[in-house]
């Protein structure tokens, strides 16, 4: 185990940098000046437009500026923003809520979706599944802001459950509502994959060869063939996570949350090249981890799997 975990670590380092190098590619390709473009319709005097590409190794070539973006990572430094306001503090103030959100949403679509999944397995053209097929299409073809507008309006307005925006602070009651709207289309997605998963697990001999030693069916579920079932859905959920965090844009922007996706849309909006690339590097870091967590949760799901060759 100890020799696999290694081996990932040492693979993570290439697409580290390499995504990276990729992002920082990307955000400072970009056309126009951002120095200027931070002055907005004024014209900000040559001496200061040459002291802050200096502040910023704008100045210097681009693979220049990129050693330095990288050292200042190594270091823990993630960088000042084109405003003053060191990017680890942007990113202090709405990292928490969004992984708040995030982990609400992941919540809410893994015991729903889990749970519809497994009983459309087991019940399998039955009217429970052909119910959970038609919802689960339903939803998956429905744009996430479409969802947001009628939730914010039956559930907010209409019902009054849930504040139609998240209020200062974005308290854990503020974000459940935003949370079961991001839920909705991966909930749909983790109850087609669970069905799937289920249906096949329950074909197989060792599912047989349970039954026909006469173990009883509340033992044979959850042992045999849930736990086989779990790990396309456990993969989906750790890709969703990573999403959730840095894709949630249009979610945070209709609820007004102060999360890490409407801050990263501000930031691109206002040419923000220090803060676009510091959070997503971020984000990459986050996708390394969650995806090495997964893969050793595999052993756990199913103890054929073995990581010592």
């Amino acid at each position: 185990m100890a020799g696999y975990i290694l081996r990932r670590l040492l693979q993570a380092i290439p697409v580290f940098l390499g995504t990276t190098f990729l992002i920082y590619f990307m955000v400072f390709a970009m056309p126009g000046d951002p120095i200027v473009a931070l002055f907005g319709e004024k014209t900000p005097p040559p001496a200061v437009i040459e002291q802050l590409r200096e502040r910023y190794h704008l100045d210097q070539p681009f693979i220049v500026q990129y050693l330095y973006f990288l050292g200042g990572i190594f270091r823990g430094d993630l960088g000042t923003s084109f405003s003053g306001q060191p990017v680890s503090e942007i990113l202090a103030a709405t990292f928490p809520v969004t992984l708040r959100l995030a982990a609400l949403a992941i919540f809410f679509e893994m015991v729903a979706g889990i749970t519809v999944g497994l009983v459309s397995g087991l019940r399998k053209g039955g009217i429970f599944d052909a119910s959970a097929l038609v919802v689960s299409l339903i939803l998956i073809s429905l744009p996430v802001f479409v969802v947001a507008f009628v939730a914010q309006y039956i559930f907010g307005i209409q019902l009054g459950w849930f504040r139609t925006t998240v209020s200062t602070g974005a308290p854990i009651q503020d974000l459940i509502l935003p949370a079961l709207v991001l839920a909705t289309i991966s909930f749909a997605q983790i109850v087609r994959l669970t069905r799937a998963s289920v249906i096949d697990t329950g074909g197989q001999d060792f599912v047989r060869t349970a039954a026909s030693k006469g173990l009883s069916r509340s033992r044979i579920v959850p042992v045999h063939i849930l736990r086989n079932s779990l790990i396309p859905v456990v993969t989906y959920l750790a890709v969703d996570f990573g999403v959730l965090m840095v894709g949630a844009t249009v979610t945070e922007g209709i609820f007004n949350v102060p999360g890490v996706g409407r801050t990263l849309y501000q930031a691109i909006i206002r040419g923000e090249g220090p803060t676009v690339v510091s959070f997503v590097t971020v984000m990459v870091l986050i996708y390394l981890v969650v995806n090495l967590l997964v893969d050793l949760l595999y052993a756990v799901l199913d103890p054929r799997i073995r990581y010592a060759k």
